[in-house]
């Protein structure tokens, strides 16, 4: 038992109802994924940061000297690579994001028993659920600011509207980790785990990563503009090449409505496994 394990438990001395949704220590779960990650996972997570450079040198840099300039979804030009990159960056943050709210969780779920011990204390469901979260916020994070400074070095970022892409990014990890978590509870094995990098493999090439989305039929834009992946790439590419427009608020609504919605699902789920 971690020494931020030993303060979870310390907090079941606290006079709280068993099935009080929320007790105000978030932190503490926070602090114990972020304990264990660093001291376990260090590995997988530098290759989580790297992955998207490499796609970005590869692709970007490499292929993009062969396809030059490259049109928008709005019809503004701009080079290949400041094309891919802003996407490669929303893609990054929800690998983070999604790695640590399904993988992590599946295996503290069924394996570590730990949510079990955590709800037996005075902490809540949802003190569970958005510590949980707020730790693939965090990886999300990482991953997306690091991006952020290679794209910089590179002079892929073509706007001051920039520096409104970290928090974009944020805003695109919460909405993936919340609703991750939630999916999450409800699987039982590895195989159906697979069914997750089934959704995100596809998703990630289609939703406008290396190309506009016009270069697909009309019924299969329809199809790709609900995904969650696709307004995250238009939301972060617009402030990277400085093409903002009101239009934008409904990528940022879109995310909002997904966070809601997550931490209803998460919550209620964590109650009904372990309190009811």
């Amino acid at each position: 038992m971690t020494a931020t394990d030993e303060q979870l438990a310390t907090s079941a001395s606290r006079s709280r109802p068993l099935g009080a949704l929320y007790a105000g220590n978030a932190r503490s779960v926070m602090q114990r994924g972020w304990s264990a990650t660093r001291s376990t996972n260090w590995l997988v997570i530098v290759s989580g940061f790297f992955e998207p450079i490499f796609y970005l040198l590869s692709l970007g840099i490499g292929f993009g000297a062969l396809v030059g300039d490259i049109h928008t979804s709005t019809g503004q030009q701009v080079p290949y690579a400041a094309f891919i990159a802003p996407a490669l960056l929303a893609t990054a943050a929800m690998n983070g994001a999604v790695y640590d709210s399904t993988w992590n969780v599946f295996f503290k779920m069924h394996f570590a028993k730990l949510y079990e011990g955590m709800l037996a204390t005075s902490l809540g469901p949802l003190d569970v659920a958005l510590g949980e979260i707020l730790l693939a916020l965090l990886r999300g994070a990482l991953y997306a600011l690091g991006f952020m400074l290679v794209m910089q070095a590179l002079g892929l970022n073509l706007s001051w509207w920039a520096l409104l892409a970290l928090p974009a990014v944020l805003l695109i990890a919460f909405g993936f980790a919340s609703f991750g978590m939630g999916i999450t509870s409800y699987m039982k094995t590895f195989q159906q785990m697979d069914w997750i990098n089934f959704i995100l493999l596809p998703m990630f090439l289609l939703s406008a990563t290396f190309y506009p989305i016009t270069v697909y039929p009309d019924a299969v834009q329809v199809i790709i503009k609900a995904m969650p992946l696709w307004h995250g790439v238009e939301l972060v590419r617009g402030l990277t090449t400085g093409d903002v427009n009101v239009g934008m608020l409904w990528h940022v609504l879109y995310f909002v409505v997904m966070i809601v919605l997550g931490l209803i699902l998460t919550t209620r789920r964590l109650r009904a496994l372990f309190l009811d």
